[in-house]
């Protein structure tokens, strides 16, 4: 397995993951947020590749406060296999590297799995509340 910059030929690959993976949203259009993402730091747009299919993903960010991860995913049949460990280590690295002090992300409030995965990587709920005002609609 190897970690490496996403590129445009890997589009259907990671929209395909993000849906098996019931990370995408009707609200959400997944071609939109790699379009975006793309214009706004691609280099923290991470892809972990197995024999050539592309088997997770990571998105980072940073906006010079504090850093975010986005898109973390790893195809159902290759959980537990250290990939979504090594993608968050990898994006923590670039974004180290950055002079970010702080990573954040969010969980849906349902997904125990992924809350129990980053608890085991040492994070930790902060007591806060996340709110969101969509500004373009996507649907």
């Amino acid at each position: 397995m190897r970690i490496r910059p996403f590129s445009v030929s890997d589009t259907e690959a990671v929209v395909t993951l993000w849906r098996a993976a019931g990370l995408t949203r009707p609200w959400n259009d997944p071609y939109r947020d790699i379009e975006r993402k793309l214009t706004v730091q691609p280099e923290l747009f991470l892809v972990a590749e197995e024999a050539d299919a592309v088997v997770g993903t990571a998105m980072g960010g940073y906006d010079g406060h504090r850093g975010w991860l986005y898109y973390l995913a790893v195809a159902p049949d290759h959980r537990r296999e250290g990939i979504g460990r090594a993608l968050v280590a990898a994006v923590e690295e670039r974004l180290l590297a950055l002079g970010c002090p702080k990573l954040n992300l969010q969980v849906r409030a349902d997904g125990e799995e992924a809350l129990a995965f980053y608890r085991d990587l040492g994070y930790r709920v902060d007591e806060v509340a996340s709110l969101g005002h969509r500004l373009i609609p996507d649907a």
